[in-house]
């Protein structure tokens, strides 16, 4: 079973890295152009985060989610 989580694991991480270079490049072209990018949705461009995330191991995803909240609480 842990094989096949570890094989998920670099799916993940292989889809986010690709979607990540498609999508973005995409993006980015559209912009240059002078294309409108009102098309496109917000989740299109955070999707392939999504997957990485989900890719990394689980110390990683720790720490990436104690980075966001010490970034986003308030500093007494």
């Amino acid at each position: 079973m842990e094989k096949l989580e570890q094989i998920t694991k670099w799916m993940m991480l292989i889809v986010g890295f690709s979607g990540l270079l498609v999508i973005y490049f995409g993006f980015f072209y559209l912009i240059f152009n002078g294309r409108s990018t009102a098309a496109i949705p917000w989740y299109i461009l955070v999707s392939p985060w999504i997957c990485i995330y989900f890719g990394l191991k689980r110390r990683m995803q720790t720490d990436i989610m104690q980075w966001f909240r010490s970034k986003f609480s308030r500093r007494s």
